[in-house]
């Protein structure tokens, strides 16, 4: 008989960071652990991660809705079958503790190359949203740090101040030494976003991510059959899980990539069907966490590295945190390592329990 509960951590940043939903100082996720009375050592652990103002399961209810499942664990098949569909963030946790749960060994999810240190994966460094000056000191970091691919957060300064900030890496940095990629998180309005297009293109920018606000599908097919920069759907896929809407959405925009973030989507498996479906229209894509701790990041690197994907991909956001939880993930020279010598520290989930 298996048994399940949580516990909520709040999660705090080493700097506050910016995005088009404003400024974050902290998040929440909740750790959901979930083991066999039989043999209660034992225990699978996932991670329920949602972001303010984004999620679709950021709601009053949220908390609620764990509880339930965990009360009810026994009926995993329908939580992750159809009683989640509205909790992503939830179904990807359960799905993970599940996995975790009947790992041989804790937290190897997918035993691989990667999981056997031996092999890494190549990451974007993510440069936040802020002032010129904050914006220009983290993008020496990132060069200094060994990057060779850079996604700026575009869309909270003036725009020709963030074309100066581009330029200045292209022109220390040619298209064949350092991948530049940006997100506008919808700050763009459809009249100006081709225009504004048309100038970053001088950039040789490999894409962009959602240059207008989601649900907008007729205008973002627009902007992508027209772009002369590469478009990628990040907020348009969130809250759509029926496979038919999917295939609908994909059709009608058509971009060139989608980016995937299995907190936001419904885990694993619904990532894999959106990933199916853009590979079916030769749409590209790779994978991003979306601010988990340690847990969820685990989990989605794992994943990521199976799907032998050769892409930068966006996860290296664990090094955020103040109080993440120490765990065998590091970042070397622009890529994510399994240390294998490292040790997980699940005291702060465990205590009290």
């Amino acid at each position: 008989m298996l048994k399940a509960f949580y516990k909520k951590h709040t999660l705090h940043f080493k700097k506050p960071g910016g995005t088009s939903r404003g400024v974050l100082r902290k998040k929440d996720s909740w750790f959901l652990v979930v083991y066999d009375d039989q043999a209660p050592e034992k225990k699978g652990i996932g991670e329920c991660s949602i972001i303010r103002r984004l999620s679709i399961d950021d709601r009053p209810d949220f908390e609620q809705k764990l509880s339930e499942v965990a009360g009810d664990i026994n009926r995993h098949a329908y939580w992750l079958e159809e009683g989640l569909t509205e909790f992503p963030s939830i179904r990807f946790g359960l799905e993970t503790a599940l996995k975790d749960l009947n790992a041989e060994i804790p937290r190897i999810l997918f035993p691989s190359g990667f999981t056997a240190g031996k092999e890494s994966i190549p990451i974007n460094g993510l440069v936040w949203m802020g002032s010129f000056e904050e914006m220009s000191r983290q993008i020496k970091e990132k060069v200094e740090q060994g990057f060779r691919c850079i996604k700026l957060k575009i869309g909270a300064i003036d725009f020709d101040e963030e074309l100066t900030l581009l330029k200045g890496i292209r022109r220390e940095f040619p298209e064949k030494d350092m991948e530049l990629r940006v997100d506008a998180n919808g700050a763009f309005s459809p009249e100006e976003a081709l225009i504004k297009l048309q100038r970053l293109a001088e950039l040789q920018l490999h894409s962009i991510e959602q240059p207008i606000r989601q649900n907008q599908w007729e205008e973002m097919a627009r902007i992508c059959a027209l772009s002369p920069v590469p478009v990628a759907l990040d907020e348009e896929l969130i809250g759509i899980s029926d496979p038919e809407k999917i295939s609908k959405m994909l059709d009608t925009i058509n971009p060139q990539y989608i980016i995937l973030k299995p907190s936001l989507l419904g885990g694993w498996r619904q990532s894999e069907l959106f990933i199916s479906e853009a590979e079916k229209r030769k749409i590209g894509w790779w994978v991003t966490s979306a601010l988990e701790a340690n847990i969820g990041l685990n989990a989605i690197a794992q994943w990521t590295f199976i799907l032998n994907s050769n892409m930068y991909q966006g996860l290296g956001t664990g090094q955020l945190f103040t109080n993440n939880l120490p765990s065998p993930l590091t970042i070397k020279d622009g890529h994510l390592h399994y240390n294998v010598n490292g040790l997980w520290d699940m005291k702060p989930i465990m205590d009290g329990q």
